[in-house]
């Protein structure tokens, strides 16, 4: 009845108990782009559906592992997340009433090993659950998102999503989630200059600290901020500097 999707490229440090949380499921579908670490390895010890391909995007792979998917539901997980047995009991049920096409999933996220409560990221809710016939992946290089046929229903639990670990993986995600940033504006047809990508990086550190209330979650919560003026930051300083070029 279900078949849950992950895209991996790198992700030895949470695969498994991503993987792990979903053993229950009746597929796992893994589509691997790359990787040169064990990711690869360490999926084929959970299922024999894993395969390797090119890097096209976020929304153009998901749609790739989509199409792989032999059942009549899918769940689509990220490396980083993980389903608690009260997520599972919850799924199993919404399958078998079927009152809704697709469900949207709150998502509880960690950063530096606190789960934050503010700044945007929580219920932070996301279609994930969804009848294979009813859902397809937008093309969006990043922040991909699933395009739904029919009205949405709304789980209570969450998913469990351990988005930084530490700060190397912050400053990892800094940097790919700016190119990646950069480059579906430039697509959109916008222009940056360092005068724009300074001012949008202090607003997104308002925007996150203090209107949406980070300052509550601690120590990790001005990191949050601080991080997500970063992405800002290079985002569109990446931007001006590829209109020079």
């Amino acid at each position: 009845m279900l078949s849950v999707i992950v895209i991996t490229r790198n992700e030895s440090a949470h695969i498994a108990k991503c993987l792990q949380s979903v053993t229950w499921a009746d597929e796992i579908v893994v589509l691997d782009s790359g990787s040169d670490d064990d990711t690869v390895a360490i999926c084929r010890q959970f299922t024999d559906r894993v395969y390797s391909t090119d890097w096209p995007g976020f929304g153009p792979q998901k749609q790739r592992a989509l199409q792989k998917a032999g059942q009549e539901w899918v769940l689509s997980l990220d490396a980083d997340e993980q389903v608690s047995e009260a997520l599972r009991a919850e799924i199993e049920t919404v399958m078998r009433t079927g009152a809704y096409p697709a469900y949207q999933i709150p998502r509880l996220s960690s950063y530096c090993g606190r789960q934050i409560k503010h700044g945007g990221w929580w219920p932070d809710y996301v279609v994930r659950l969804f009848r294979a016939e009813a859902g397809r992946f937008s093309d969006d290089v990043v922040h991909e998102r699933v395009i739904v046929d029919g009205e949405l229903g709304r789980l209570n639990n969450p998913i469990l999503h351990e988005s930084y670990v530490n700060l190397e993986e912050v400053l990892a995600k800094v940097n790919s989630y700016s190119t990646l940033g950069a480059q579906k504006l430039r697509e959109r047809g916008e222009s940056s200059s360092p005068a724009a990508a300074v001012g949008k990086a202090f607003w997104a550190f308002v925007r996150t600290y203090f209107l949406r209330l980070a300052i509550l979650d601690g120590p990790q919560g001005f990191m949050l901020a601080v991080s997500n003026a970063e992405i800002t930051y290079y985002k569109y300083l990446k931007l001006w500097l590829s209109g020079r070029e």
